[in-house]
């Protein structure tokens, strides 16, 4: 026991949410986060990925999602994650044709592996819609962290319409972990597996 006293849930929440925005205030909310998962195991930022492939992941999500707001300056919602070489889009288009654009665009970005397009063809989702799958990434990244079954830094989660994409370098056992406590966490409607098998 280390005598730290437990995070409350709400603000540990907020923590994983300022994460998930990208926000300056995340440094802050690190050690508290670091120290709240203390009792059931440290969280250690470990990634399986070398530096240079995670540097390269961040260049092909800003070169994909670039190039495509340059051609594409309204109406198409896109999300670009990359995780080892593989990219998945998701978010909202117009017309199947932007949206095989799009994806070939992706396909021909330098270092990119594979490319799985979730696009949908349709209207752009509302504001509170984006909200809620900001919120139920934060949950299931804390569930994650709170189960203690493997390192959750080795699992990245995105979520649109409700529907959870994991990602990562695991071994199936933690896949399938992942998958079962992500499935498992409210309103999420379903969950697909893209991970990369260590074993």
């Amino acid at each position: 026991m280390s005598g730290r006293p437990a995070l409350p849930p709400l603000l540990s929440l907020a923590c994983l949410a300022l994460v998930v925005a990208g926000s300056p205030l995340v440094a802050g909310c690190a050690a508290v986060v670091l120290g709240a998962t203390a009792g059931a195991g440290a969280l250690v930022a470990m990634d399986r990925r070398s530096a240079s492939v995670s540097a390269s992941d961040q260049a092909i999500e800003s070169k994909v999602t670039k190039d495509a707001a340059n051609r594409w300056p309204s109406g198409v919602h896109l999300n670009v994650t990359s995780y080892d070489g593989k990219v998945l889009l998701t978010g909202e288009v117009p017309t199947a044709a932007i949206r095989d654009e799009i994806g070939q665009l992706a396909t021909s970005t330098a270092y990119v592996r594979g490319v799985n397009n979730e696009l949908v063809v349709g209207a752009e989702t509302e504001f509170g819609a984006r909200t809620q799958d900001t919120y139920i990434t934060t949950k299931v990244k804390a569930r994650l962290i709170e189960a203690g079954r493997f390192d959750a830094n080795n699992v990245k989660v995105v979520t649109e319409r409700r529907i959870v994409y994991l990602l990562g370098l695991v071994s199936r056992e933690e896949g399938n972990a992942a998958a079962e406590i992500a499935a498992s966490t409210t309103d999420v409607v379903r969950v697909i597996k893209l991970f990369e098998y260590t074993d």
